[in-house]
């Protein structure tokens, strides 16, 4: 058995973003619809940088009109994770692509795809659970029916707020009320921060919104300080390093500062963020990291209990999770 054979927890991937190329291109068709810019020529998903990266991610999202794709969706990605060993993973859905926002219309979208993940378990052995998100450059405002819609629908399933988006707009202060909210309802929380916004955005991110998991991170390395401050509250980092590299945060995997992360005593996990568009699985995740640090079954059996630690889901779930890890 290879590392990459290894049995996997994904904490950190966006739900639309994991639309395989051919599941979006086919909706187009269905639809009729024309995204013919949103692909390379080789089929898949065509940006030049982060900000333009959101532009396409918006656009091929634009298929996706009702509950029944989600499910589709669903069930087509929660089909390729498996297939790369993963066991248990967390998404994060946003209302606002799931009904705009409406909370009559998201409760619509939810329950297909818990449908939808429900039939995947059963057929796969593969666990969902929703992290709902608000997206960053909508705004403070917009933030709040987000966290709305995931306070009413918090449960089983629903575990967890946070956002994602475009670091350059607004600050994390900016999105206080949308987190309590989330937190009032019993949610735990997680936001971007680290990436492209420096370590002073995982300071703001940590202080302003007291969230026990950072999506990225990774930029903490660039203060010492920062650094202790993660180990000292114990904060989890969602790592995904292939998405760092194709957006240019570095120049490849060996320059990433996972392993310094770790050498720290930083809780870090591993994750794939929106792996069509950055060329990327889990199985492939592993084999880079092998590659560029020398990781071995130890190394990924370490990475994969600090992801169960830190998953949001409740502690029967986690049990589940943790007796499928043990047949690996």
């Amino acid at each position: 058995m290879t590392v990459a054979d290894l049995k996997k927890i994904e904490l950190h991937i966006h739900h639309e973003g994991a639309a395989p190329p051919a599941f979006t291109k086919q909706l187009a068709h269905e639809k009729k619809m024309d995204l013919s810019k949103v692909f390379t020529d080789d089929g898949g998903y065509a940006f030049e940088n982060f900000v333009h990266f959101l532009s396409v991610y918006e656009a091929a999202t634009s298929v996706l009109t009702g509950p029944e794709e989600f499910a589709r969706l669903t069930s087509a990605w929660l089909e390729e994770s498996a297939a790369n060993g993963v066991v248990y993973t967390e998404s994060f859905i946003s209302p606002d692509f799931c009904g705009g926002g409406d909370a009559g219309a998201w409760r619509e979208y939810l329950h297909a795809i818990e449908e939808a993940a429900s039939a995947s378990e059963a057929k796969h052995g593969i666990t969902l659970r929703g992290v709902v998100t608000a997206v960053r450059h909508f705004g403070p405002e917009k933030s709040r029916a987000s966290s709305l819609c995931a306070a009413e629908t918090a449960g089983d399933f629903i575990v967890g707020f946070g956002m994602g988006g475009d670091e350059g707009q607004f600050t994390q202060g900016d999105f206080a009320y949308a987190y309590d909210q989330a937190r009032e309802a019993g949610l735990k929380l997680t936001t971007h921060a680290g990436e492209f916004g420096g370590p002073e955005s995982v300071w703001d991110a940590i202080n302003d919104l007291n969230v026990e998991r950072i999506g990225h991170g990774v930029r903490s390395i660039e203060d010492p300080d920062l650094v202790k401050e993660l180990v000292a509250r114990q904060v989890t980092l969602e790592v995904c390093p292939g998405s760092n590299v194709v957006l240019g945060v570095y120049p490849d995997f060996a320059s990433h500062p996972i392993q310094k992360l770790r050498d720290a005593g930083v809780r870090v996990t591993v994750s794939t963020d929106d792996p069509p568009f950055f060329h990327t699985t889990m199985r492939r995740e592993y084999e880079m990291l092998e590659k560029a640090f020398g990781w071995g079954e130890a190394d990924f059996a370490e990475i994969t209990k600090t992801a169960l630690d830190a998953a949001f889901c409740d502690a029967d779930t986690k049990a589940i999770v943790a007796k499928r890890l043990e047949k690996t």
